[in-house]
């Protein structure tokens, strides 16, 4: 447990420091460290983390260390949107930038070139990343969880945009992967539930 509380500090402090210097390294188009695909692909990776874990750990109770690795989603949660965050501060500190007032257009949510998909991840991220913290969860209460769910969108919206760009096989395996192990996870949740209501009554 002390190692997994290790591997979550270390997240945030990384997500902390890209949420610091990648704004300024999209804004001012300095690519040398990392691609942006590069990027998107480690925050693809980081939510595929977040998706797969909890069902996995309602599938297999019998396997403890699943659930102690759901400490873990909301570090890699955070560390995924914190990239997709940094870029859109990228593009809003950029010279000459019109990113914010284009959000209100039609265009900014346009089918046209998928743009849609792109942008619902981009505002979904934003909002996961802004209520991922203990103020949020106070303020929030049971509305908390409703926005966490947001999390189906962003993921959901990111793949589909891969696979619609690059026909990108590993983003349709990823939504596969989770799809099943959600509905599976689902399935098994809700006889449990009937199981304790018979006992109950």
């Amino acid at each position: 447990m002390q190692i997994i509380k290790i591997i979550q500090n270390f997240v945030l402090f990384i997500s902390l420091v890209i949420l610091s210097f990648l704004p300024l390294m999209v804004a001012f188009g300095d690519n040398t460290f990392l691609s942006t695909n590069t990027w998107y692909t480690i925050s693809s990776l980081a939510v595929f983390l977040v998706m797969l874990i909890r069902p996995l750990s309602d599938i297999f109770p019998e396997i403890k260390i699943l659930r102690k690795l759901v400490i873990l989603r909301k570090s890699f949660g955070v560390l995924s949107a914190s990239i997709v965050v940094a870029f859109m501060l990228g593009k809003i500190i950029s010279p000459n930038s019109h990113y914010l007032s284009s959000i209100f257009t039609v265009e900014y949510w346009s089918i046209k070139n998928y743009a849609i998909f792109a942008h619902l991840g981009d505002i979904t991220g934003f909002i996961l990343l802004i209520t991922s913290n203990n103020l949020s969860i106070t303020l929030l209460k049971r509305n908390w969880k409703r926005i966490q769910k947001l999390a189906y969108v962003y993921f959901y919206s990111g793949a589909i945009y891969k696979i619609l760009i690059s026909g990108s096989r590993t983003s349709l395996v990823a939504i596969i992967i989770i799809t099943t192990v959600v509905i599976w996870a689902f399935i098994l949740n809700r006889k449990k539930e009937v199981y304790q209501t018979l006992e109950i009554g």
